[in-house]
C-alpha cells in the first residue's frame, strides 16, 4: 500500500521557546501510576505527535492538558506562564482546545449553533445576533476548507465532515494549540488525506497541533516531531532528519521491539484441508434508498479448513459486504452457498450461527460489544444454550469457568468478569469477541479487520491466536486494509474490485506491489509473476 505523503510545511517550526512545555509531569490513581515524570514540549506552527499502545498513558496525559484532571507531580507552562488549568473551560480561555474522538457536537443544532454554542454573538439589545453568527461562521468553516450553509444541522454532515466543524469551533477560540485524539479513525482514505492537508495549512498559519494516533504512518507523514509513551513513561522523541520519520523506529520505542517482529509470518502453519465453504455467483440486491451502495456482483470463492484466506481490496471494494451476505445480515439475490458440502442459504445472522458461522465485524464498538455491559455477558452472548440449563436458567459457575479457560488461553488482561468490556484496550476487546465465537466451537469465523484500533504490540498476539485456531480445523476468512497484515496471516490471498473477485495468489508468493495491481483490476486475473 503506497504511503501517505503529506508536504511538510513551508514554514518551520519556531526555534524559539517551546510554546507548551510539560516538566516530569506524574499522575497516581488509587494503587496504580499512570504518568511517571514525563517531559515534552510543543512549538507553535508544529506537529507533535504523541503516540503509544493503549494503557501508555496518552489519554491521562490529554485529561491533564485539557484541565480534565490535576497532575499529581510535576509542572507546565503555557506561552511562557505557569499553566495549571482548574477545569476544561480555563484550558480554552488559555487557548488549549482538545478534540475527543469521541465528538462533543450536538446533532440537533446548526452548524453556526455548534461553533458559538454558549457564546453567540448579540446586538445591542442582547439579542443573538443570528446575520453575524452566520457571516463569522462561514469565515471560520472556510479555514477548514468546508463549503457548507451555517444553517445546516450536523446530523446531515458526514463523519469528517463533522470533524471539520469541531477543528473551526476550535479556531473560532483563537486556540494556540489543537489536540486532536485519533481525528482520522472513523474517515476514509480520501477523507484523512484532506485532514492531514488542513492540519499541514493550520501548521503554516502558526496554529501548534498535538496529534494522537494509532496510524502510525499518518504520524510519520504529517509530524515534525513525535513523542513517544510507553507504560506511563517517556520512551522517546523522533524529529523529522529531514524525511519522515521512520516508522520502525517509532513502533520499537512504543512495544520495546523490532518493528519487523510485528508483522513477522509465524512458523508453524499447517495444511489445509477439505474445502469448509463454496461460495459461486454470490449477488447481492441493490438498495433503491442507497443507489450507490457496492453491490456483490457474482463471488466465487473456496474456504477450506483449516487455512486462513486473506481477503485484500480498498475501501468500496465489497469485502465487508461479502462478510455480512455470507454471515446473513445481508440478502442474496444469486447465488449459492454450500457449507461442508451441503446447502447453505442464511436468512439471518441466527441461521448462519446455527450452522457454525461466526463474524468478528469491523466495527468493533457498535456491532460487536455491549458497551455498558461485563466482559462475562459479552463473552456467552452467542453461546447461551451452552450455559442454560434445563429450566433456562444461566449456568453461572460454567460460564465464568469457560471465560476464565479463553482469559489464559489468549492472555485476555482484565480485572475481573464484571469489569465493564469498555474499560478494556482495543486488543483485550477484540481477544474477548473471539472467545465469544470460540465457545461456540465455529466452523468458519470471519474476521473484519482483526486489528482494527488494536496497538501495534497486540496485533502479533491476534495474528498468532488467528493461526492457532486454523490449526484446530477453523477455515477462517481475514478482511484488512493492512496489505502488510494480510501478508503476514494468510495461507492464500484473495483480492477483491467493485465486488468482484480480481485475483488469487498464494501468500508466501504475494508482495504488496502485486496485490496492489489486482485489486485495481475490473476482471479476475490469476497469479501473475
Amino acid at each position: 500500500m503506497e504511503p501517505l505523503t503529506v508536504a511538510p510545511s513551508t514554514v518551520a517550526p519556531s526555534a524559539a521557546a517551546p510554546l507548551l512545555v510539560v516538566d516530569a509531569l506524574g499522575k497516581r490513581f488509587t494503587g496504580v501510576t499512570a504518568l511517571h515524570g514525563v517531559s515534552l514540549d510543543v512549538r507553535a506552527g508544529e506537529v507533535l505527535g504523541l503516540l503509544g499502545e493503549n494503557g501508555a498513558g496518552k489519554s491521562t496525559l490529554l485529561k491533564i492538558l485539557s484541565g480534565a484532571q490535576p497532575p499529581s507531580s510535576g509542572s507546565m507552562s503555557f506561552a511562557g506562564a505557569p499553566y495549571a488549568p482548574a477545569d476544561p473551560v480555563e484550558a480554552k480561555a488559555r487557548g488549549i482546545v482538545t478534540i475527543y474522538q469521541e465528538l462533543s457536537l450536538i446533532p440537533t443544532l446548526t452548524v453556526a449553533e455548534n461553533i458559538f454554542i454558549g457564546r453567540a454573538p448579540l446586538t445591542r439589545l442582547r439579542l443573538v445576533d443570528w446575520r453575524r453568527m452566520r457571516r463569522e461562521t462561514r469565515a471560520i468553516i472556510a479555514r477548514v476548507g468546508l463549503a457548507i450553509d451555517p444553517e445546516t444541522p450536523v446530523s446531515a454532515l458526514s463523519v469528517a465532515e463533522q470533524q471539520l466543524v469541531e477543528i473551526a469551533r476550535a479556531l473560532s477560540l483563537s486556540s494556540r494549540l489543537i489536540i486532536m485524539d485519533e481525528p482520522t479513525s472513523a474517515l476514509t482514505e480520501a477523507e484523512v488525506a484532506r485532514l492531514l492537508g488542513i492540519m499541514d495549512r493550520l501548521r503554516s498559519e502558526g496554529v501548534a497541533i498535538m496529534f494522537v494516533t494509532h496510524r502510525l504512518e499518518e504520524a510519520s507523514s504529517i509530524c515534525d516531531r513525535v513523542t513517544v509513551l510507553r507504560d506511563g513513561r517517556l520512551a522517546g522523541h523522533l524529529a523529522r532528519a529531514p524525511g519522515p520519520i521512520p516508522i520502525p523506529a517509532i513502533i520499537e520505542r512504543m512495544v520495546g521491539r523490532a518493528a519487523a517482529d510485528l508483522y513477522a509470518r509465524p512458523q508453524e502453519r499447517h495444511a489445509a484441508g477439505a474445502t469448509r465453504l463454496a461460495v459461486r455467483g454470490l449477488v447481492t440486491p441493490k438498495n433503491p434508498e442507497a443507489p450507490n451502495a457496492i453491490t456483490l456482483a457474482g463471488v466465487d470463492l473456496d474456504l477450506r479448513a483449516g487455512e486462513i484466506l486473506g481477503l485484500a481490496g480498498l475501501v468500496g471494494s465489497g469485502r465487508t459486504e461479502l462478510a455480512r451476505a455470507i454471515f446473513g445480515a445481508d440478502p442474496i439475490a444469486a447465488g449459492t452457498l454450500t457449507l461442508d458440502g451441503a446447502p447453505f442459504a442464511p436468512t439471518s445472522p441466527h441461521d448462519a450461527i446455527a450452522r457454525g458461522i461466526g463474524l468478528v465485524p469491523e466495527d468493533r464498538k457498535h456491532q460487536a460489544i455491549f458497551a455498558a455491559l461485563g466482559i462475562l455477558p459479552n463473552f456467552s452472548v452467542a453461546a447461551l444454550s451452552r450455559f442454560t440449563g434445563p429450566l433456562g436458567i444461566m449456568r453461572e459457575r460454567a460460564e465464568r469457568a469457560a471465560l476464565a479457560d479463553y482469559r489464559r488461553a489468549l492472555s485476555i488482561r482484565m480485572a475481573s468478569p464484571e469489569q465493564r468490556i469498555d474499560g478494556l484496550s482495543g486488543g483485550n476487546q477484540q481477544k474477548v469477541i473471539l472467545a465469544r465465537w470460540l465457545a461456540r466451537d465455529p466452523k468458519v469465523l470471519i474476521v473484519d479487520e482483526p486489528t482494527r484500533g488494536v496497538d501495534v504490540g497486540a496485533k502479533a498476539e491476534v495474528h498468532q491466536i488467528l493461526v492457532e485456531l486454523a490449526a484446530r480445523g477453523i477455515a477462517i476468512l481475514v478482511i484488512s486494509s493492512e496489505l502488510p497484515e494480510i501478508l503476514a496471516v494468510s495461507d492464500r490471498i484473495v483480492t477483491m474490485r467493485q465486488g468482484r473477485i480480481t485475483g488469487e495468489m498464494p501468500a508466501l508468493e504475494a508482495t504488496e506491489h502485486k496485490l496492489m495491481a489486482l485489486m485495481a483490476l475490473e476482471t479476475r486475473e490469476n497469479p501473475a509473476a
